[in-house]
C-alpha cells in the first residue's frame, strides 16, 4: 500500500533528491520547520521504505565494461524460488519478475564480455528451471534516474483506507 505523503514530506524529499546529502538544519530553514522535524520526518521516510540512502556508483567508470539486460524464460511454478537463486548472484544488479515473453528481467553487470560469457552459461544456465535467455548488451545508456516524485495525489489516502 502506498504510503501517505503531506506537502512536508514531499518538499523533504524534493529537497533531498538534489542533494542526498544536504544537512536536516538546511532542509529546515528553507522550510521554515525545526531540524529536529526533518530528521525525525526523514527517518519515518527512511523506516517505511519511502527513502533510501545510498552511494550510487556508475559501472561503467569502476571496471565494468559490460552491461546486458537479460530476459529469461524459467518453469513457471518455481518462479519464486528461481528469480531468489538468480538474484543471489554477484553480477546480478536488478531482476523483476514480470509478466509476458519473459518470467524476468535481469540486469547484469560484467568486467566484460568473457565475464558475460562465463556468467550466462555457468551461473544462469545452471539454475535447475531456466529454460532460455535472451541477451541485451547495453552500446550505451542514454537515461539513468534513481528519483521518482511521488504521483500526485499520493498525499491522500487512498479510497477506502483508513
Amino acid at each position: 500500500m502506498a504510503e501517505t505523503l503531506d506537502d512536508t514530506d514531499r518538499n523533504i524529499i524534493s529537497a533531498l533528491k538534489t542533494d542526498g546529502r544536504l544537512p536536516f538544519s538546511t532542509i529546515a530553514q528553507q522550510l521554515g520547520v525545526s531540524p529536529g522535524m526533518i530528521r525525525q520526518r526523514v527517518q519515518r521516510l527512511n523506516e517505511r521504505g519511502v527513502l533510501q540512502f545510498a552511494a550510487v556508483t556508475n559501472p561503467l567508470k569502476i571496471g565494468f565494461h559490460t552491461m546486458a539486460l537479460i530476459g529469461v524464460k524459467a518453469d513457471g511454478h518455481r518462479v519464486q524460488e528461481i528469480s531468489r537463486q538468480i538474484a543471489a548472484f554477484e553480477e546480478v544488479i536488478y531482476l523483476a519478475i514480470t509478466a509476458g515473453q519473459f518470467n524476468f528481467l535481469v540486469e547484469v553487470t560484467c568486467v566484460d564480455n568473457a565475464h558475460l560469457l562465463r556468467f550466462l552459461s555457468e551461473k544462469l544456465y545452471s539454475v535447475e528451471g531456466v529454460r532460455e535467455a535472451e541477451t541485451f548488451i547495453y552500446l550505451d545508456i542514454v537515461k539513468e534516474i534513481y528519483t521518482w516524485d511521488p504521483p500526485q495525489g499520493a498525499a491522500q489516502a487512498a479510497p477506502g483506507a483508513p
